[in-house]
């Protein structure tokens, strides 16, 4: 079996979240979704676990982070820099915040952050891998 990671992330708004995401092209997986969490998959690899508050605290006593706060930064590979710069378009229109930090072109790469409707930082990257930095 290959190595997945499975993101758990806490939501306020599970229906409003899972839209965010299919909007930014994750698809829901139904086996693993259900009226308090929902799966929704970047990549064969990559799945992000959405939790409801409630069901986020059957996993741990420790407090939700406010949106105003950066716990962590995932960063999530894209095919150009094109795709990049339209993720934070789409995140903008869906309720999230596009360029929560300054881009960044580095040449070989590039990146901006967009937070989901909860403040969850997602780093969207685009790297060159034949240039040489």
């Amino acid at each position: 079996m290959s190595k997945m990671i499975f993101v758990n992330l806490p939501v306020a708004d599970l229906t409003a979240s899972m839209a965010f995401y299919e909007a930014l092209g994750f698809t829901k997986n139904p086996q693993f979704t259900d009226d308090t969490a929902a799966c929704m998959v970047w990549s064969d690899a990559i799945f992000v676990m959405l939790l409801t508050h409630d069901k986020w605290r059957t996993f741990t006593s420790r407090p939700i982070p406010p949106a105003s706060s950066s716990e962590i930064m995932l960063a999530l590979s894209c095919d150009s820099r094109d795709t990049v710069d339209n993720l934070n378009d789409i995140a903008k229109k869906h309720g999230g915040t596009a360029d929560t930090n300054p881009k960044q072109d580095l040449g070989f790469m590039y990146n901006r952050n967009l937070a989901d409707l909860d403040g969850h930082v997602w780093e969207m990257f685009w790297l060159d891998p034949a240039a040489k930095h």
